[in-house]
Parts: structure tokens; sequence; C-alpha cells
């Protein structure tokens, strides 16, 4: 009888004890959930979404799609109901690939576009259901607005046909930005940034002025942003099949060659430096982009990089291009666009490119830039 009152003691100790450590464990986990802190940070996104629905809360980098999103889950239901409409289209072929001439994939299994590798009018009707938004930056500092008329003249005939564009035109004469006629969905917007003495100066601050504007009104006004450069035309088709998180593109002067060839910035002292026995591809600073939220990280990091720089006198050899490099050597493009996408015509017309979409404008280069 001793011994059995010694354990119920006894038990009756440690249920108390336990009740004395979980229960105020309980009503504090039960206080913490309730005063809306989270502890979903490693859920996949379609969980995130859900989760931020049911606590009312917006996620940062999924801000502006979580407003899509109803408790009551109509909106996937509409999601079931898109499909792609019937098309005549040539069957692919497994073996028998249509271009053998040149890679197409990455070893990170990024796809490289050539001509002939794509069907744009399946990558249209995909985009089409997304209704995505596209924004188009480039720079117009000083003589360089006299670029824009032929920019915006060829970017309406050849640009993302068919998809809502915006144009964000940064220069330092807003008053210089001629009118063009836009086809409807695609407008115009002028920024007004600040000039600088150097051309090397003002190439390196698009670093800088993308990323401020990515974070504070294109984040809220496009999908994806496309940068290239104003003194240029187009003289192709350029259009989704370009559109990735990230997407760089492949030097016309560097496409065949070696890592060892490449001007990377070779000074370990420069935060764009790479070794010679590193790189992948030799990337062209005229033509990167990707959606917003990727292009934001790519500039703020480059323009980062570009003023530690500074800070220790040192300059890159290619300055933003020589940054961009670095960025996709440690960060994969998702997308890489064939040097059809940024080409220079003296350079003439190898047979492997079946097209010249973006070309350079002839122009003397010292007068331009002075």
């Amino acid at each position: 009888m001793y011994t059995n009152q010694r354990i119920n003691a006894l038990g009756n100790r440690k249920y108390l004890a336990f009740s004395l450590v979980f229960l105020p464990f309980v009503f504090w986990l039960s206080w913490y959930t309730y005063s809306g802190n989270s502890w979903t940070p490693s859920l996949p996104f379609s969980c995130r979404f859900q989760y931020a629905i049911e606590k009312r809360e917006e996620i940062p980098e999924e801000r502006k799609y979580v407003d899509h999103f109803r408790k009551d889950g109509s909106y996937l239901d509409h999601l079931l109901e898109i499909r792609l409409p019937r098309m005549n289209y040539s069957q692919p072929e497994t073996m028998n690939p249509p271009r053998r001439d040149i890679l197409v994939m990455t070893p990170w299994f990024a796809p490289i576009v050539w001509d002939g590798t794509f069907n744009i009018d399946i990558l249209n009707q995909q985009f089409k259901q997304r209704n995505v938004r596209i924004g188009l930056t480039v720079f117009a500092i000083k003589k360089y607005v006299v670029f824009i008329q032929l920019f915006l003249e060829t970017a309406e005939k050849f640009f993302m046909v068919g998809h809502k564009v915006n144009y964000y035109i940064m220069t330092d004469r807003p008053k210089d930005v001629p009118n063009v006629t836009l086809a409807e969905g695609r407008k115009v917007v002028v920024l007004e940034i600040q000039s600088y003495a150097r051309w090397q100066d003002v190439s390196m601050r698009r670093m800088e002025m993308i990323s401020l504007f990515a974070k504070e009104q294109f984040i809220q006004e496009v999908d994806f942003l496309v940068c290239v450069d104003v003194d240029m035309r187009f003289s192709d088709h350029v259009g989704v099949e370009i559109l990735s998180d990230i997407f760089g593109t492949l030097h016309p002067a560097f496409y065949r060659g070696q890592r060892q060839q490449f001007t990377y910035e070779r000074r370990p002292a420069s935060q764009a430096y790479i070794a010679y026995i590193e790189g992948d591809f030799y990337y062209a600073g005229g033509f990167f982009g990707g959606t917003v939220d990727e292009v934001y990280k790519l500039t703020n990091q480059c323009h980062n990089a570009i003023m530690t720089d500074k800070a220790n006198s040192i300059e890159a050899l290619w300055h933003d291009e020589s940054h961009l490099n670095k960025y996709f050597l440690n960060h994969k493009p998702t997308k890489i666009l064939s040097p059809e996408y940024l080409w220079d015509n003296s350079m003439g017309v190898p047979e492997v490119l079946r097209k010249r979409r973006f070309v350079a404008v002839p122009k003397n280069h010292v007068q331009i830039r002075n």
C-alpha cells in the first residue's frame, strides 16, 4: 500500500512538472501565432501565397501577386479554364533537333536563344494568357537623345509586338524626347536623371538608376524589365522568347572565344575580378533583363560593387559591363540570348547568324561621347 502511494505521488509530481513546463509553452505558441508572426519562411511559393491570404499579410517579394488571390480559391478555378488555342505547327522531334551548329543549352539547363530554337506563336499565347507587361529601359544622356527617335520607331515595329510595353527613357534632356506614334497598350515614360561629365560615369550609374526606379516605380507597373543601349535599332523580331527570371546576351565579339580571351576585369583589387580559370561566357552590357525583382537584385549588387571599387580608387576595365559579368558568374542567368540580339554590322555576317535582331547604329563614338 505504501509502495502504491509512493508510485501515485511520484506520478502526480511528474504530471505537475510536465504541466508547469508544457502548458506555458502552449500558451506562448498560441499568443505568438495569434500576434501575426510567420512560421513559414521556407514554404514553397504556392503555400506561401495561401498562407499570406489566410493571414491577410503581404510577403514583400510576392506582394504584387497576392492581391490576385481570394480566400475562397476562385482565382485557382479561373486558372483551370485557361488553355492554348488549337494551333498547327511542326511536331518537335526528339532525335532531330532544329539546330546542330550551335550550343542551345548551358550546363545549368539555361536555354540559349537562336533563330530556329523556338516557336513564337506558342510563346505569344502563353505570355498573353499571363497578361504580362514589359518595361524597356534606355539611357539617353546628353547627345545620345538623337538616337531615341529611331530606337522607338523600330521598337514599335519589332519589339514585343502585340504585348503591353512601357518605354522608360532616362535622360537629362526630357524636352528633347520626340513624340512617336505608339500602338495600343504601349507608352513612353520619361524619367529625368542627372548627367555626368565622364561617359564612363554615365555608363556605371545606369546600374544605380535602374535599381532605384525598379524599387520605387517599375515593380508597380511592369512584370519584366529589358535593359538595352539606346544607340541601337531593332531590325528583326524581338519578342517574349527572351523573357525569363534573369537573362544576359552573348557579346558579339566573344561568343566564339575561350575564357582566357575574355576582357574580364583581371585585377584582384576590383569587385569585378574574374580569374583566368573562371568564366562561362562574356556577356554584353547592352542587353540584359528579367523579372523586376531579379533585375533589381542584379543592378543593386553591381552598383554596390562599383561604389566599393570607387572608394578603393579602382575602376573596372569595362565599367558596368565588367560588374555584370561578375554577377552572372556567381548568379547564372536562367536564359541566354545569342548575338542575334546584339550585333554590329561592321563585324560582317557570319553563317551562324541567321537573324540580326538588334544592331548598332553607325556613329562617331568620340564625338557623341564628348
